[in-house]
């Protein structure tokens, strides 16, 4: 505990899932959490529960793909708090769009702007309140920015930029004291899940669950807690010589190239069954 006491720390799209999770174990650690997102209700919500168990978190209404909303964020946590300590950029947006030839322009703009670009444009307006005394940034990637996901080749490219753009970060910053890093989640039970294949208790989100389930060599999804204590790690001390480097937390998916025996053996399913 108090791995990150008295810092200012900024995580956009933090009202639920992943960046939710990575909230709470920031406020547990002594930080101050500025938490941004589009969510009006459910940020609220997040931050309300972090304040009242004894945390200390605020809340901003930011459109990441909006430069002028950016801006207008990190003016105002320069003006009041002077300096950031961490930075975690999660927010994003996936959404299948078919085949690259029938695959909608509109759609591929739109992931990338807000996934890609709007890493790009937070890291841009809040480096410079990191120059002076040195920080760590983690970006949110995916599994999906190193092995691609099928008719998702808008998102596909974006976390791939992310992953990439990361490096830039670390190279450029490092001299300043910066350490920049990325965590590429696999499978994570979370609201996006709900969206692209159903909630659970829906027989889409029951199937989804279940062959991703025997998919993961730990032989489950994700906890977004379970990604948030990486981001802790990312951003503490802990990995103080860890910069340039792409984390990825996936139950071992990516781990092997050809998961057909362990997803048809009913045996090897039978010695997780009660996980």
């Amino acid at each position: 505990m108090g791995r990150l006491q008295d810092q200012v720390t900024v995580i956009t799209g933090g009202a639920t899932g992943i960046g939710k999770a990575t909230a709470e174990v920031f406020a547990e650690e002594g930080a101050t959490v500025l938490i941004a997102d589009i969510k009006q209700e459910e940020l609220q919500e997040t931050v309300d529960q972090i304040n009242k168990n004894g945390g200390k978190a605020k809340s901003f209404g930011v459109n990441i793909a909006k430069e002028e909303e950016v801006k207008n964020f990190a003016n105002h946590v320069k003006e009041e708090y002077g300096t950031i300590h961490a930075l975690f950029n999660n927010a994003g947006i996936d959404e299948e769009g078919g085949q690259v030839h029938e695959y909608p322009v509109s759609l591929f703009d739109e992931i990338i702007e807000t996934d890609l670009r709007g890493t790009f444009l937070v890291s841009k307006y809040f480096v410079p309140l990191m120059l002076k005394n040195g920080g760590a940034i983690v970006n949110n990637a995916s599994m999906s920015g190193s092995f691609a996901d099928l008719n998702r080749s808008g998102y596909n490219a974006a976390k791939g930029g992310i992953i990439n753009f990361t490096k830039s970060l670390a190279i450029e910053y490092g001299r300043s004291g910066i350490r920049a890093n990325s965590v590429s989640p696999g499978t994570i039970e979370t609201p996006l899940i709900d969206k692209l294949a159903g909630p659970k208790d829906e027989e889409s989100g029951k199937q989804f669950r279940e062959s991703n389930r025997w998919l993961a060599p730990l032989g489950r999804l994700g906890d977004p807690k379970e990604i948030a204590t990486t981001v802790l790690f990312l951003v503490s001390s802990d990995s103080s010589y860890l910069t340039g480097q792409d984390i990825v937390v996936d139950g071992g998916i990516t781990a092997y190239t050809w998961p057909g025996k362990m997803v048809m053996d009913d045996s090897w399913k039978k010695t997780t069954e009660d996980q």
